[in-house]
């Protein structure tokens, strides 16, 4: 019997998942080296994070603790800089980095930073093709062979997809604005930037990693398109 959900479009996406479970480990392991490695000011992130926001005049923009680790955050809507504890409270300069990159998000916010702007836009679409594109488009192929019902997949995962490639910009420049603050500021000497950035860099590769396995998922999502329209 012949099942269609194995057919040979899998390979489109196989590079790009090895490559997203590659970036996944490469962020995990720079952060926690870099976290054991206090900064010479001895700033906790939170400090930073308050000092960078106050400094900006964002007295309003709240700094808050939250669970879990990695998921650190800026919430737009609510106008928080979220920090996991090991960022919160760390003095490392793994935290530092993650503090100031996450309150850039916040001054991309104060000062209507277009890709944000359009980002956040885009982000409810989005949310409904994240969720519902790729089943959908699955489901039409394998159980219907339906063009219509994969095209309407497809469509739907494209936002997805144009949301991951909007946050690029956005998370690269949250983290050049992290690296001159962190310089401007006295937050870090010179010799503690280097390995900061890592931690950044290590950071970005995960979005790279993240768009190419949408625009992978996507192109294969085409090529069941045209094989269910070959079979009409």
């Amino acid at each position: 019997m012949y099942y269609p959900i194995y057919d040979s479009t899998w390979i489109i996406v196989l590079p790009a998942i090895i490559l997203v479970m590659w970036a996944q480990y490469k962020v995990k392991s720079t952060f926690y080296q870099y976290l054991q490695v206090p900064n010479r000011r001895g700033y906790t992130g939170a400090q930073v994070a308050r000092d960078i926001l106050d400094r900006a005049g964002l007295h309003h923009v709240r700094v808050e603790r939250i669970s879990g680790e990695l998921t650190d955050h800026y919430d737009p809507r609510s106008e928080v800089v979220r920090l996991s504890p090991q960022v919160y409270d760390g003095c490392s300069l793994a935290s530092l980095g993650v503090a100031a990159h996450e309150t850039g998000h916040a001054l991309q916010h104060a000062e209507n930073y277009v890709p944000l702007g359009f980002r956040n836009a885009i982000f409810p679409i989005a949310n409904i093709g994240s969720r519902w594109g790729l089943p959908l488009a699955l489901f039409g192929f394998i159980f219907f062979r339906s063009p219509d019902i994969i095209l309407l997949g497809v469509l739907l995962y494209a936002g997805a997809v144009l949301f991951q490639i909007a946050t690029l910009p956005v998370e690269f420049n949250a983290s050049s604005r992290a690296m001159a603050i962190l310089e401007s500021g006295g937050y870090l000497s010179q010799d503690e930037l280097k390995p900061t950035r890592k931690v950044l860099n290590a950071a970005a590769l995960t979005y790279v990693a993240a768009a190419l396995a949408a625009i992978a998922q996507l192109i294969r999502l085409l090529a069941l398109f045209g094989m269910s329209r070959r079979e009409e």
